[in-house]
């Protein structure tokens, strides 16, 4: 006999104020899981994830009411992981197909799972800031190759660069993706279960491929950049020569116009 039920990921904002909510009722912290409506439980994270495990809509909608005090810059529309969950007593734990398979619902493995799909979850949305940062990129790219020149959009490139450092601090620093959780220091018997989400979700691979992008969008930025200062250094010279010049033949020409003068 096996039950299924949903656990779905929302990535609803920039930051989650955990400290703010240990004052709810916990069923268990790092991460903090606590009771959402009659049967489902949420597993938040710092980072802005939030994951719901057998919560119907309107819970759901409920819920996330309750905590947007909490939210430091909520996304307007939030990044979704959805993943199917079975509960087999008697199987071997991990994915089948496009369903996961569980021996019960223990907090210890809904956190497990959670943390894999809150991984993913703000990694869906990396790649496609990643991604709309490498077509802006680009035409700057082309544009260096087809002229041989920088471009003239120095506020564009610097901004190209914060939100490729921002990206790389929250990657690293917040959401610390390839890291193990912490949990499996105290549950080391769940060591097996987040190392056969973490390979199905391929999270380091993704981690990985994000840095090696991020260091690219950086170093095409910050050539352009430079190349944009070096034209500009070059233009102040030349602008530098064109005064002396102006002032050399000023000066010639003074010097021509009294001679003449005196001469007269």
């Amino acid at each position: 006999m096996s039950t299924l039920l949903k656990a779905r990921a929302l990535l609803i904002g920039d930051r989650l104020d955990l400290r703010a909510l240990e004052a709810t009722e916990q069923l268990a912290s790092s991460p903090l899981t606590i009771s959402v409506g009659t049967r489902g439980r949420a597993v938040l994270f710092r980072f802005g994830s939030v994951v719901l495990f057998d919560v119907d809509a309107v819970e759901e909608a409920t819920f996330l009411h309750q905590i947007q005090p909490f939210i430091s810059e909520p996304q307007p529309t939030p990044e979704v992981e959805i993943l199917e969950l079975r509960l087999t007593p008697d199987a071997t734990e991990g994915m089948d197909k496009n369903i996961l398979v569980l021996h019960d619902l223990s907090i210890g493995r809904l956190q497990v799972v959670a943390d894999v799909m809150a991984k993913s979850s703000i990694l869906n949305q990396y790649e496609k800031q990643v991604a709309a940062s490498f077509d802006l990129i680009e035409p700057l790219a082309k544009e260096l190759q087809q002229s041989g020149r920088g471009s003239r959009r120095s506020r564009n490139l610097i901004r190209h660069i914060g939100t490729t450092l921002l990206t790389q601090h929250r990657l690293v620093g917040r959401a610390e993706i390839i890291e193990k959780p912490e949990l499996l220091w105290e549950r080391p018997q769940l060591e097996p279960l987040f190392l056969k989400l973490e390979d199905e979700f391929e999270l380091k691979e993704r981690a990985h491929a994000l840095e090696r992008k991020l260091e690219l969008i950086t170093r095409t930025a910050e050539t352009l950049l430079d190349l944009l200062q070096a034209d500009r250094a070059l233009k102040v010279e030349w602008y530098i020569m064109i005064l002396i010049v102006v002032e050399i033949s000023l000066t010639l020409y003074e010097l021509f116009v009294r001679g003449h003068t005196g001469l007269g």
